[in-house]
């Protein structure tokens, strides 16, 4: 246990101390802003595209199982639907937080 509070005497005494690191401003370049933009714009969009693609293949393959009794063809379906709905959803947050970071590198511009 005193290696325990030992550990947390010294995580609060370097708390309190001035910061280790310089105060460091990260900023992207201004001729690489534009580019970055469309970059990530294109391929959030191209992901969330394909995610729409795999979703709507997945519903047909539901749809062709269901009415031909190919329950295995359902089945992969089935599947294909909550992976899109999952990379969708990972696209979204990916998005988010690439934007979130990106913007707060450039100092509330």
């Amino acid at each position: 246990m005193s290696q325990f509070l030992q550990t947390l005497h010294h995580v609060t005494t370097l708390a309190a101390d001035e910061p280790v690191i310089p105060g460091f401003t990260p900023s992207l370049p201004g001729e690489l802003q534009n580019p970055t933009g469309k970059i990530l714009g294109w391929t959030a969009g191209g992901g969330l595209a394909l995610a729409v693609l795999g979703g709507l293949s997945g519903w047909a393959c539901v749809a062709i199982g269901h009415n031909t009794e190919r329950g295995q063809l359902a089945a992969r379906g089935k599947s294909a639907i909550v992976w899109s709905v999952i990379a969708a959803v990972g696209i979204g947050v990916t998005s988010g937080l690439v934007w979130g970071f990106y913007t707060m590198t450039q100092g509330g511009k």
